[in-house]
């Protein structure tokens, strides 16, 4: 998750996201650095463009929350959409651990 935060302070500072940046950023905040987990998210991020995918982020993440709420005359969930969900949410949090190794 450093690597990621390094990045994300880096794009702030209008330097470039690169494996030297990023291996320079984490020496500093005391972390042994992993040269293989800095490339790996140097070249996940080569030509993204950082404060775009924020922006995008944000937005989404605005209107979920009304897209979420139920409406009032709205019967109660059934148990099998729940279990439903469940999955969903393990199936997309084990590819977000895939990212970071």
């Amino acid at each position: 998750m450093e690597y990621i935060y390094a990045a994300l302070l880096l794009d702030a500072a209008g330097k470039e996201v690169d494996e030297k940046h990023l291996v320079e950023v984490v020496k500093a905040a005391g972390v042994t650095p992993d040269e293989a987990m800095a490339k790996s998210v140097a070249s996940s991020l080569k030509g993204v463009n950082i404060k775009d995918v924020i922006k995008n982020a944000q937005t989404v993440q605005a209107a979920a929350p009304a897209a979420a709420a139920p409406a009032a005359g709205a019967a109660p969930a059934k148990k099998e959409e729940k279990e439903e969900k469940a999955v969903s949410e393990e199936e997309a949090a084990g590819g977000l651990a895939s990212l970071f190794g």
